[in-house]
């Protein structure tokens, strides 16, 4: 189609590589691939990370990989930004020089 879309993502590796290497890989091409992309851009990234971490853990059950990974990725479609995160990875915008506030972090003493 001809809208315009951008995508960036970055994940933190716990215990190893091989889970934030698989996302970085997987992530955007299931997103791409979504049905939802065009119509539902929030949805395809959210059943997009859904898929991409099952698909990862049957690598590892497979191959015995014991790593994980937090991530936070961002969908820029038109003028519309679309953010999507997993575990304690943070997304900040700044605009005009001042910060603002698009999530709030995972923290242990938050309910």
């Amino acid at each position: 189609d001809d809208v315009d879309r951008a995508y960036f993502a970055v994940f933190d590796g716990h215990g190893g590589v091989d889970a934030a290497n698989y996302s970085a890989t997987h992530l955007h091409i299931n997103v791409g691939l979504h049905e939802e992309i065009v119509k539902n851009p929030a949805e395809a990234l959210k059943c997009s990370f859904q898929k991409t971490d099952e698909m990862f853990l049957f690598k590892a059950k497979r191959e015995k990989l014991r790593s994980g990974t937090t991530g936070v990725s961002a969908l820029i479609v038109g003028n519309k930004l679309h953010i999507a995160w997993l575990g304690d990875s943070q997304v900040m915008l700044v605009q005009q020089g001042k910060a603002v506030t698009l999530m709030e972090p995972h923290k242990p003493e938050r309910e």
